[in-house]
C-alpha cells in the first residue's frame, strides 16, 4: 500500500487542547488517514464561519529513494503542504484608474474581504501566488521531476461543469435576450446577486485581477477586471488571459473594460447564478468554483458579452478553433471551425498530419474561441483572444493528440482529474495503463475494480498556449489571419455525413444555424441527447439568436471574398456501433478537400445537402481498408432521416419565430424541395 499525504486545512485557525493551526496532515495508508481526518473535519468544522476542506496527495520521494515517514515541518514544506510568505509582499499597490478604484472600494464594502490583492502579472508575483495557493491546500503540487511547474485541483463534487439552468442574460427587453437564453430583468437580478455577495469574502482576500483578451494591439482586443476571492480563478486566468500591467496599459485611463464580479460563497448549488449585463459591460458570478463559470474571460466574457459588442459594433464572437496549414510549397491558409464542447476542437486545432501528408503542416492559432471581423481587403480576419487551453482530459493521449500530451507536460493545473501514488495524473484514456490504486477526482481510493471513474468525464487541464510545439507564430498578430474556410461540425452517430460544402453564404449560415450535436459532459444535461447547437453557440450567444443569425447574414455585405463554408461529422457509426471513419490525425485528408475546394482544384458531387466529394476527390492513399463501399456509407444521406431530423429544427425555428431571417426559411424551404 502507498504512502499518502492527507491535510486539513481551515480558513481559520482551530484549536486542539492548548494547540491552534490551520493545516493538520497525517501521513500513512490511505483509508486509516483519511478516517483520522474525517473525525478531524466533523469536529471543526462546526460554525458557519469556518471552511474546512480534507485534501489528499501522494508521498512524495525523499532523494535517497525511501518514503518520508512523518510530517515534521521539514517534511511538510518539501511536500509543498505549508510555505513561507515571500518577501517583500506582493499585491499592495493600487492600479492608478480612478474609475477601478472606484468600483473596487464599492465591492470591498459589499463583500468585505480581509484584504485587497491588486494583481500585476509579475513571475515574482506568480511563484508568491502558487506557494499561497498550496499553503491554503487549492492546489496539490505534482511530482515536479516529471510535471514540472504542474499542479493538481479537486473542485466541489457538485460544481464540475457549465451550469446552463443558472446561467442568465440579463436585458432591460425579455426579447433582447431572446427564447434560447434565460433572461431576468437587470435591476432586480443585480439586487439578488449583490444580497448573496454582501459579506461573502469575510476572512478570505479579495484579488483583482486586469486581464487582456486579444494580442497587445489588435483592434479587436478587449480589457476585463475580474475581482474574485478564488485563487484558483487567478491562477487560471495568470494562464488563459494576458493578465496584469499589460492588460493595465492597454487600457489607459479609458473606462470601457468589462466589470466582471466572482464569489465563491459555500458552493451550495442553490446560490449558484452566472450572470451577464450585456448593456453595461458586466459579468456576477456566484457560488461556483469551476471554470467556465467562474474564468469569466472566457466563456463570459469572449462569448456572451463578446457576441452582443460583436453585433454592435460589425464582428463576431464565435466559439470556434481557428487552425493554419501549411503545404509542402510553402503557402499558408486559414480555417476555423465551430464544434460544441468536448467535440475534438483541442485536437483538430493541434493535428498532427498522416504520413500521406509528409510536407504538409498544421499550426495552432486558436482552440476554443475566434474573434472575426471584416478586413479592408474584403476578406474575414480572425484573432484568438486567449492566451492558453482549457482542454477536457479524458480520452487525450499521445495517438489523439500528441500535441496536446507535450503541451500540458509542464506549467499546467489538472482539475478533477485521478492522482497516483507517484505524484502525477491519470485519466480515462491516458497512454498509461490504469493504475493498481490512486485516488479519484473526488478524493477517494481507486482501483480498477471500482465501478466509478477515476477522472470526471469533464476533468480538465489549463495549459499556457506558448507551450504548444504546433503553436502558429500567426497566432501573436494583432491583425490576425485570413479565413479561407469556415467548418461547422457537431458529434452525431447517424443522419450526417462525414463531409459536406455549402452552396453559398446564405446556405452556409443555415447550416451552422441548424447543427446538431449529441449532449457531452461538458455541460450539466442528458449526455448523449441529441440537441440543436446553432453555430455551436446555443449556450454562449449574448443575445437573441434570430438576430444573431441576421447578424451573420449581414456580414456577407460586408465581405467581397467570404470564406466557403463546410459541415462535418467525425463521428458517425455503423450498424455495429463502430466508428466509420479512424478521424484526428487522418482529418487532415477531409481538411485538404476543403482546402482544394476553396482552391478550386478539387471537383466534386451536387447533392440534396450540398456539395460532396466523390471517391476519386477524396485522398484515400495509405488509408488502409478504407474501400469505396465504406466512403459511400459514409457519405450516405437518407432522405427519410433528413425529413425526420428537420422535425426539431423546426422546433427551434419556431421559438425563434418572432426574429428569425426569412432567409432561414427559404433555406428549409428549399432542403425540403431537394429532398
Amino acid at each position: 500500500m502507498p504512502n499518502w499525504v492527507f491535510r486539513l486545512t481551515s480558513d481559520v485557525p482551530l484549536r486542539s487542547g492548548d494547540r491552534s493551526f490551520q493545516c493538520y496532515v497525517v501521513m500513512g495508508s490511505s483509508e486509516d488517514c483519511r478516517c483520522s481526518l474525517e473525525v478531524l473535519h466533523r469536529r471543526f468544522s462546526r460554525g458557519a464561519s469556518r471552511r474546512c476542506v480534507i485534501e489528499a496527495g501522494a508521498a512524495k520521494m525523499s532523494p535517497s529513494g525511501d518514503k518520508i515517514r512523518s510530517a515534521s515541518s521539514k517534511d511538510r514544506r518539501r511536500l509543498g503542504l505549508v510555505s513561507s510568505t515571500p518577501t517583500p509582499p506582493h499585491g499592495t499597490q493600487p492600479i492608478a484608474h480612478p474609475a477601478l478604484q472606484e468600483w473596487v472600494t464599492a465591492t470591498v464594502a459589499l463583500t468585505q474581504p480581509d484584504s485587497v490583492f491588486w494583481c500585476d502579472g509579475s513571475e515574482a508575483e506568480k511563484d508568491y501566488l502558487y506557494a499561497e495557493a498550496v499553503r491554503q491546500g487549492v492546489l496539490v503540487p505534482l511530482n515536479q521531476d516529471k510535471l514540472p511547474g504542474c499542479y493538481y485541483h479537486r473542485s466541489n463534487s457538485n460544481d464540475v461543469a457549465r451550469v446552463e439552468h443558472c446561467t442568465f442574460i440579463c436585458t432591460e427587453l425579455a426579447e433582447d435576450a431572446g427564447p434560447t437564453n434565460n433572461w431576468a430583468e437587470p435591476a432586480s437580478m443585480r439586487k439578488k446577486l449583490l444580497g448573496l455577495a454582501r459579506g461573502g469574502m469575510k476572512g478570505r482576500t479579495l484579488y483583482v485581477v486586469p486581464y487582456l483578451m486579444g494580442p497587445p494591439g489588435s483592434p479587436l482586443a478587449q480589457v476585463g477586471i475580474e475581482l474574485t476571492d478564488s485563487l484558483y480563478v487567478v491562477l487560471n486566468m495568470r494562464i488563459m488571459t494576458r493578465m496584469g500591467r499589460i492588460a493595465v496599459d492597454h487600457l489607459g485611463q479609458s473606462n470601457h473594460f468589462n466589470r466582471g464580479l466572482h464569489c465563491l460563497l459555500d458552493g451550495h448549488p442553490d446560490r449558484r447564478f452566472i450572470c451577464h449585463f450585456p448593456e453595461t459591460n458586466e459579468i456576477i458570478s456566484v457560488g461556483s468554483g469551476y471554470g467556465g463559470n467562474v474564468l469569466l474571460g472566457k466563456k463570459c466574457l469572449a462569448l456572451r458579452i463578446g457576441s452582443y459588442l460583436g453585433r454592435r459594433q460589425g464582428w463576431l464572437a464565435e466559439h470556434m478553433l481557428i487552425l493554419s496549414v501549411e503545404s509542402p510549397e510553402g503557402e499558408r491558409r486559414y480555417v476555423a471551425a465551430a464544434f460544441p464542447s468536448a467535440c475534438g476542437k483541442t485536437n483538430f486545432a493541434m493535428m498532427i498530419p498522416p504520413e500521406r501528408f509528409q510536407g504538409w503542416k498544421i499550426g495552432t492559432v486558436g482552440d476554443d474561441i475566434a474573434w472575426m471581423r471584416p478586413g479592408p481587403d474584403g476578406r474575414l480576419w480572425a484573432i484568438n483572444p486567449e492566451a492558453g487551453y482549457f482542454g477536457v482530459a479524458p480520452g487525450t493521449n499521445a495517438k489523439t493528440n500528441p500535441n496536446a500530451m507535450v503541451t500540458i507536460a509542464r506549467d499546467t493545473i489538472y482539475t478533477n482529474v485521478a492522482l497516483k501514488p507517484d505524484g502525477t495524473v491519470w485519466w480515462e484514456g491516458h497512454d498509461d495503463p490504469p493504475p493498481a490504486e490512486c485516488l479519484d477526482w473526488k478524493g477517494h481510493l481507486w482501483t480498477p475494480a471500482s465501478k466509478e471513474k477515476a477522472a470526471h468525464p469533464n476533468s480538465r487541464f489549463t495549459a499556457p498556449a506558448t507551450n504548444n510545439p504546433a503553436m502558429a507564430p500567426e497566432a501573436l498578430d494583432p491583425q490576425g489571419v485570413p479565413i479561407s474556410a469556415i467548418i461547422f461540425g457537431g458529434r452525431r452517430a447517424n443522419v450526417v455525413p462525414l463531409v459536406f460544402e455549402a452552396f453559398n453564404w446564405s446556405h452556409g449560415v443555415f447550416l451552422g444555424a441548424t447543427m446538431g450535436s449529441e449532449m457531452t459532459a461538458a455541460a450539466a444535461g442528458t449526455v448523449g441527447q441529441v440537441r440543436r447547437d446553432p453555430m455551436a453557440m446555443l449556450p454562449f450567444c449574448g443575445y437573441n439568436m434570430g438576430r444573431y443569425f441576421r447578424h451573420w447574414l449581414d456580414m456577407r455585405k460586408k465581405l467581397t471574398e467570404p470564406p466557403r463554408i463546410f459541415h462535418v461529422n467525425w463521428f458517425r457509426k455503423d450498424e455495429a456501433g463502430q466508428f466509420l471513419w479512424p478521424g484526428f490525425g487522418e482529418n487532415m485528408r477531409v481538411l485538404k478537400w476543403i482546402l482544394d475546394r476553396c482552391a478550386g482544384t478539387t471537383g466534386a458531387a451536387e447533392t440534396a445537402l450540398g456539395w460532396v466529394p466523390r471517391y476519386e476527390d477524396f485522398d484515400t492513399e495509405g488509408l488502409e481498408g478504407f474501400s469505396r463501399e465504406r466512403f459511400a456509407q459514409l457519405q450516405r444521406m437518407d432522405p427519410e432521416e433528413w425529413r425526420r431530423d428537420l422535425l426539431s429544427t423546426d422546433e427551434l425555428f419556431m421559438k425563434l419565430y418572432t426574429h428569425l431571417p426569412k432567409e432561414m426559411v427559404f433555406q428549409e424551404q428549399l432542403l425540403v424541395a431537394r429532398l
